[in-house]
């Protein structure tokens, strides 16, 4: 019988991504899982950094092995570890809701973020690192990051990590298995589209044409954002090609963030 999990904590590593790749050895077991009290070299989306006071966040690695799932759909991966984190998270507060494509928000600030590499054979995915940060005890955020938030900030209360990093694991194991493996992908995308920040109304945005107003219409199947303009134009974009205008915190005098 097909084990739960498996479960390393570590002290420190460069990258818990890294560490999962390369020296933890696949197994028959459902979901590997990694954490780290600290990361030397942990990362975000393309070259920048995740700041990360030791001890205070969630910094882990899920690995997976869905079934069945074509390479040109993994992008369902990112959307059931997004929703895994949301999900544990407004366990604890409201507002939390996904920024497309991988980031958690509370309200207008970052709290949490994800990244995910597949190894694909034959057209198929075989299997897949899903590495999440979660600001949870850090109080102080020193990086030149424009939003970070973390949870205690939020609710005004310590939270246990490990508590936290396994309630993650078991929800994405629950859309794993459910929507995943089970070929509901389409249910799953539209729980993905009902929890997106900004999914409701007009906002401002940029592209490499300029700042413009627009609606979120939908995200692809695939990953790609598309923005409905308010003459009805549509506008599809794939990751770095348009920016979030968002609001600059309050307890700051500058103008507005570009996420």
């Amino acid at each position: 019988m097909q084990k739960p999990y498996t479960y390393k904590p570590l002290e420190e590593t460069d990258s818990t991504i890294r560490y999962m790749r390369e020296e933890m050895p696949d197994n028959k077991h459902f979901m590997t899982i990694v954490r780290a009290e600290y990361q030397t070299a942990g990362r975000g989306q393309g070259n920048n950094t995740w700041e990360s006071e030791r001890g205070k966040n969630l910094l882990c690695s899920i690995r997976i092995s869905p079934e069945g799932l074509p390479a040109n759909r993994q992008y369902v991966i990112l959307q059931a570890a997004a929703l895994a984190v949301r999900d544990t998270l407004t366990e604890y507060t409201d507002g939390i809701t996904i920024k497309w494509p991988n980031d958690i928000y509370w309200h207008d600030y970052k709290i949490s973020g994800t990244l995910t590499e597949c190894t694909i054979s034959n057209g198929m995915v075989k299997n897949s690192i899903i590495g999440i940060g979660v600001n949870i005890n850090q109080e102080v955020f020193t990086s030149d990051a424009p939003n970070p938030i973390s949870l205690c900030t939020v609710t005004g209360k310590q939270e246990g990590i490990t508590g936290i990093c396994i309630k993650i694991a078991w929800k994405l194991g629950f859309y794993l298995i459910h929507h995943i493996n089970e070929g509901t992908l389409h249910h799953l995308h539209e729980l993905y589209l009902n929890s997106l920040y900004r999914r409701k109304g007009i906002h401002r945005y940029r592209d490499a044409d300029g700042d413009f107003t627009a609606s979120i219409e939908t995200v692809e199947p695939d990953g790609h954002l598309v923005l409905r303009r308010p003459d009805g134009q549509q506008s599809r974009y794939a990751f770095k090609e348009v920016e979030f205008i968002i609001p600059a915190r309050t307890d700051t005098n500058a103008g507005p963030t570009l996420l």
